[in-house]
């Protein structure tokens, strides 16, 4: 299902923008609203099961926390399973980790280590509600691989478009549903 402008715009103003939230001169784009508006929400998981179920995908990798959100209801609806990325000390068996920078300082990302089993060379779809500069996506693409498995795109619910995150993945394909 090809999102019109007027879909798009569905799902954007079910969107609610937190103004100096976490701190001073940041617009939050909380994504509760939109999660609880069974509308914009059938709306925008529709359209990526459409765009993702003849893909061969085997597993959607969702980053913490509202990846998950997306991620497996996606891979319910399109046949894949489901592998959670968290922050560290979240996982309960053997992990491997990414690190990545923040503007002061760094992050980590983690995932088990055979969260791929059972499938021989996997085709994975990252999924994130939005992406900023794109260190939690680079760092998350860059575990998938770590862990053999192929990363076949990036999903994104929204982009921040004036800090080109998208623009800074190289490893796969990149796909936002809205750019603001």
């Amino acid at each position: 299902m090809h999102l019109t402008e007027s879909n798009k715009k569905i799902i954007l103003n079910s969107i609610r923008d937190i103004p100096d939230f976490p701190k001073p001169g940041i617009l939050f784009k909380d994504i509760t609203t939109l999660l609880n508006n069974k509308d914009a929400f059938k709306l925008l998981m529709n359209h990526l099961e459409e765009k993702y179920k003849n893909k061969n995908i085997d597993f959607v990798a969702g980053a913490e926390s509202r990846g998950f959100i997306f991620g497996a209801p996606l891979a319910d609806r399109i046949g894949a399973g489901f592998v959670p990325i968290r922050k560290p000390k979240k996982l309960p068996y053997t992990t491997i980790a990414e690190k990545y920078s923040l503007e002061y300082g760094y992050d980590e990302v983690e995932m088990h280590i055979d969260a791929f089993r059972d499938i021989k060379n996997p085709k994975v779809l990252f999924i994130d509600d939005l992406i900023a500069t794109g260190g939690t996506a680079k760092a998350s693409i860059s575990l998938i691989k770590k862990a053999g498995a192929a990363s076949v795109e990036a999903c994104f619910i929204i982009e921040l478009a004036t800090l080109n995150g998208a623009g800074n993945i190289k490893e796969c394909e990149v796909y936002s549903v809205l750019k603001v």
